[in-house]
This record gives structure tokens, C-alpha cells and sequence, in this order.
């Protein structure tokens, strides 16, 4: 996925601006007072929820339908629900993770964020990416451009080469090599990772990462993020193949970066690695 272009920016439409308020609200009413405070269970895939989480899908959802009334795709559905969604969707769909980033909210991280994103025939045609603790509002549309707090995101390029650049990297999914390589001799000067796909994607595109990785996705995930970095200018691929958008829509792998140059460097340096 490489940069949209710059002819094609003509500000935000009034349906990216109706999404921006209804996710701004539902978090100051559902998400703000119950952080630091809200109890938490186990998913059966060891994954952590809470009240707030279930509270947010729900009201953002009506909200939401209320705006474009197509389906809901929550991450706080069960995956049955999910793929019955995805495959019955033929208009189109709201895609919402309501906290990406739980495990940071129950521990008291200031590292989390609710994202949204409209998909139509697969693809994501707006996306929404907003940090309540920070007060920091990401959005994208496609062929618009994307957006912080309401002025164009262009993103900036810290690093020139990939010895300077600060890269986020999250082991968990990666090929057993790769990770050894990247934990003993990285190739960038710094790693980092904090656990909030979305933002990830999200700093990235504001260039305050310069390179990113992760071994699988979800759909929510990835589906209002990437939207977000590319709309900034930046690029993304899977590890297995060049077509960002070609990867499985369940678990789809991630390499990023701000630069085009950084990109294919990054890239080619990933992919050469063995395990």
C-alpha cells in the first residue's frame, strides 16, 4: 500500500465528522470514568475484557447505526458472530475494537484507544483512531487524507537511515528467527512495543515510530489504522507478500513504516532473515 494522492485531499466529509463525535462521546460517558476502576475477566482465548469494553460496543454501536445503518463487527462478539457478519455484509459494515489496548486500561497504562472503521467491499473507506487519555483524535478517509485533532496528519520522518530509526515491534506472532534476530541484533537503533495495535499503526503514521512490525492481526485491529497511515503518506505490506490488503482478514501479518525508503529497507531485512 503505497501513498494516496495529494490532488485527492478535500477535507473531512460530515459522516467522518458524526463518527468523531460519537466516539469522543462514548468514551467520555463509558470509558473515562470507569478507568483505573473497572473489574475484568478472561476470554477464552486468554485475552482480558471488561465492563467497559462491553458498554462501549454496545452504545457505540447504536451510535453508530444511527449514522450509516450497516451491521456492527465488535471484537467483544463471539468469532461465529463475527464471520457470519463478515461473509452476510454485502453494503458494507462498522468495524469497532472499543478498547484496543485492554490489558494497558486494567493496569492503569495510558496507552489505549477505541478505533472505528466503515468498510465497504472489504475495504476500509473510513477510519477512526481516538486516545482518550491524551485527547488525541486519528482519522482517515480514503483518497482524503488523514487527520490529528482535526488538521492534516503528514506524518514526519525521523530517522534517515535504519541504524537511527526506533521501531515498533510486537514478538508475540513473529517466526521464532525473526524474533531471535530482532531481540539479539536488530538492525534499527531501538524496539519498542506497548501493547495498542491501533495506536501503533496510528504513531507510525505521525512518524513518531519509524518502522512497525507485528506477526497477526484482526480485523479491528489493523481495519481503521492502516487506513490512517497510508491516508498520511505512509506504506504497509504482510511479511509474505507486498498486497496489504490481499493478507487474511482473521490474522494478517504487518510491515510499516513512515518512509519509502525505510519501507523497502525494512522490508527486504525482514524477509531475509531464517529460522
Amino acid at each position: 500500500m503505497a501513498q494516496p494522492s495529494k490532488n485527492n485531499v478535500t477535507g473531512m466529509s460530515a459522516l467522518l465528522k458524526a463518527t468523531i463525535a460519537a466516539v469522543k462521546l462514548v468514551a467520555a460517558e463509558e470509558i473515562m470514568p470507569r478507568y483505573l476502576k473497572v473489574a475484568h475477566q478472561h476470554k477464552s482465548d486468554g485475552s482480558l475484557c471488561t465492563d467497559a469494553d462491553i458498554a462501549t460496543q454496545t452504545i457505540l454501536s447504536k451510535k453508530l447505526q444511527a449514522i450509516c445503518n450497516v451491521p456492527v463487527l465488535g471484537e467483544e462478539m463471539p468469532e461465529e458472530e463475527q464471520r457470519a457478519i463478515w461473509q452476510s455484509a454485502h453494503e458494507g459494515l462498522w468495524c469497532v475494537d472499543p478498547i484496543d489496548g485492554t490489558s494497558n486500561f486494567v493496569h492503569g497504562l495510558p496507552y489505549f484507544a477505541v478505533s472505528v472503521a466503515l468498510l465497504r467491499e472489504g475495504k476500509a473507506v473510513l477510519g477512526v483512531v481516538y486516545e482518550p487519555v491524551s485527547d488525541e483524535m486519528f482519522a482517515a478517509e480514503s483518497g482524503r487524507g488523514a487527520y490529528l485533532n482535526g488538521e492534516k496528519l503528514l506524518g514526519h520522518a525521523i530517522a534517515r537511515t535504519m541504524e537511527q530509526a526506533l521501531a515498533n515491534v510486537d514478538m508475540k506472532r513473529l517466526r521464532p528467527g525473526l524474533a531471535a534476530q530482532l531481540a539479539t541484533n536488530p538492525p534499527c537503533a531501538s524496539l519498542r512495543n506497548f501493547g495498542a495495535s491501533a495506536l501503533e499503526w496510528c504513531y507510525t503514521a505521525a512518524g513518531r515510530y519509524d518502522l512497525y512490525l507485528h506477526g497477526g492481526q484482526k480485523l479491528w485491529d489493523y481495519a481503521a489504522g492502516a487506513l490512517i497511515l497510508t491516508e498520511a503518506g505512509g506504506y504497509a505490506a504482510c511479511i509474505e507478500n507486498d498486497d496489504f490488503s490481499a493478507g487474511d482478514i482473521w490474522q494478517r501479518s504487518v510491515i510499516a513504516a513512515r518512509s519509502d525508503a525505510l519501507f523497502a529497507e525494512w522490508k527486504n531485512w525482514i524477509r531475509a532473515q531464517k529460522d
